[in-house]
């Protein structure tokens, strides 16, 4: 039956969530329908606040979910009500990863004539789009087939939902998309969620150094808990980062991760990489309709440049390993929570995430 239950609603770019009733339909052929028991706020998130990243409004935004099947729809037998789900943010469909730019996809599927998710406003019958397909600041939620991985039901979902995608997107942007090797230099461009996150895969693959770089030096003392072995504010120099971690490294590091979102600071992560064998890789969301210039003697050089989604992880097949693998204690996440708030506070959980808080 169709469940009614509150939602936080964006009606439009820089504006603040509103909480709404809303209208959750019976889960359709292969699709289960998940009460939410916890979610993140992740920064790709805010980028459809602000407009950076361009979506259909209005809409229910949140892909960091974890939670319990509520019912199941025709053809699903792999979960049954009662099961715990990992809500993975990007879809993996057979051995491939899913991802369509966003707000393509969903124009694709209105095209089509495809109803994917049945989420509609109570009192006006309005169609509310999903982010990334998913929508998860809500009480239910429906969910494709190819959106979730079952996990331990001891695992705390208040943890594991990052690995959902923030944690996830960091730790293997450090151990499946860069490789990094024991011994080596690493630099982290940005010290939120997902960048802290790129430290602790780093330190997990036995880097020897551990450059965190960021502008908020109260993110330094939770960096070097994590991993990092030293901290740089660019502010406190008046040459450009690149040159700095440069002198500091004798010719650059091994491995750079931009984790920022900014054009400005992925050429300076690939600039500070050493020549002939440095890599750099773009993690943080570009911003839209931005290009990026910069002197191809950087990568003639002998340097790499490489993006990661989801860390370059399988979503299906990685997340109930990773989840294992922090039941195992080989990795934490307890320090990369920094509030726990009832989701009705979703608002002021954004403005925490603006602070750097």
């Amino acid at each position: 039956k169709v469940i009614k239950c509150k939602a936080a609603v964006l009606w439009e770019a820089n504006k603040p969530f509103s909480i709404e009733e809303v209208e959750v339909a019976p889960p359709k052929e292969h699709e289960v329908r998940i009460k939410i028991m916890a979610t993140g706020i992740c920064r790709s998130d805010d980028h459809v606040i602000t407009g950076a990243l361009v979506m259909p409004f209005p809409i229910i935004l949140g892909h960091e979910a974890a939670g319990v099947v509520e019912s199941v729809g025709q053809g699903v037998t792999s979960v049954k009500p009662a099961c715990t789900l990992l809500e993975c943010a990007f879809r993996q469909f057979q051995d491939h990863l899913l991802l369509l730019p966003v707000a393509f996809a969903i124009l694709k599927l209105k095209e089509k004539g495809k109803k994917f998710l049945s989420l509609i406003l109570s009192y006006c019958k309005c169609k509310i789009n999903c982010s990334l397909l998913v929508g998860k600041f809500t009480k239910f939620s429906p969910l494709l087939s190819t959106g979730w991985s079952t996990v331990n039901e001891v695992a705390p979902l208040e943890k594991v939902c990052l690995i959902g995608c923030g944690f996830s997107t960091g730790y293997g942007a450090a151990l499946q998309t860069a490789k990094v090797e024991p011994g080596s230099t690493c630099a982290i461009f940005g010290l939120g969620g997902v960048g802290l996150s790129v430290i602790i895969g780093c330190k997990v693959a036995g880097a020897s150094r551990i450059i965190a770089v960021d502008i908020n030096s109260n993110k330094f003392a939770k960096a070097k808990e994590l991993g990092a072995t030293d901290c740089v504010n660019p502010k406190d120099f008046k040459k450009p980062i690149q040159e700095v971690l440069m002198e500091m490294t004798g010719g650059g590091v091994d491995y750079s991760f931009e984790v920022i979102g900014r054009t400005d600071t992925m050429t300076a992560a690939l600039a500070c990489c050493h020549y002939n064998y440095g890599v750099s890789v773009i993690v943080g969301v570009p911003p839209a309709a931005q290009k990026i210039t910069f002197d191809p003697m950087l990568l003639f050089t002998g340097r790499s440049w490489k993006g990661s989604v989801f860390g370059g992880w399988k979503s299906k097949d990685a997340v109930p390993k990773l989840v294992a693998d922090y039941m195992k204690k080989t990795f934490v996440l307890d320090p990369l929570i920094t509030h726990t708030l009832h989701w009705t506070k979703i608002n002021e959980g954004f403005d925490l995430l603006r602070t750097g808080k």
